[in-house]
């Protein structure tokens, strides 16, 4: 399909576009390789080059968006003349999974040749793999319940989050006794020195 290129790119060359997609958390690795081929297929079939895909995971979101708090990125960066950059928009907003989108022109007479792909055969199996969230992990294993709570034997932990969660040793415990008797000797120990700075200044 011919299109009317802009007057001000300079022949034979394209413009470097950066494009950043948000997915619903709960879309599986088969929707995100859908999504991808999709985008892959609008590029590729008017001219662009694809440079990077990457699948940047499950992340929290600055604010709620379409009812979700998290999403699944998904990075490109690619060549492509002018109408590539539309055609794309167009069709993730015919995506139920996509939640928002944004593009940024990078660079503009970009010789193709002369740019380097880092897309090889297992680029967009990679891309349509979201690794697992850490926080769902944690909550799924009764993460939640171990925040700030007592264990059978009246202990505390030291730390809000035991390490054994995450894999490392676990972490020094103190009775909760001895934890409530160390406030009160923290503060007459600190009584001395005030009373000592209250003399100087006399």
């Amino acid at each position: 399909m011919a299109r009317l290129l802009s007057l001000k790119d300079v022949p034979n060359t394209s413009r470097e576009y950066e494009t950043t997609y948000i997915l619903r958390p709960n879309t599986t690795n088969e929707g995100v390789a859908e999504v991808n081929t999709r985008i892959k297929g609008v590029i590729e079939s008017m001219g662009g080059k694809v440079l990077k895909v990457d699948n940047w995971g499950k992340r929290r979101l600055a604010y709620e968006v379409a009812k979700e708090r998290k999403g699944i990125y998904i990075y490109w960066l690619y060549l492509a003349k002018s109408g590539v950059v539309e055609e794309a928009e167009r069709n993730l907003r015919l995506i139920d999974n996509v939640i928002r989108y944004l593009t940024v022109k990078v660079d503009e007479d970009v010789i193709v040749e002369a740019r380097p792909s880092e897309i090889d055969d297992g680029s967009y199996d990679k891309a349509a793999t979201t690794a697992a969230d850490e926080e769902d992990l944690f909550l799924s294993r009764g993460g939640e319940d171990l925040l700030n709570q007592n264990d059978e034997d009246g202990d505390v932990y030291s730390d809000d989050y035991p390490s054994e969660d995450f894999g490392g040793k676990p972490r020094e415990k103190k009775p909760a006794a001895a934890a409530a008797a160390a406030e009160p000797a923290a503060a007459e120990a600190a009584a001395p020195v005030a009373a000592e700075d209250t003399k100087d200044k006399e």
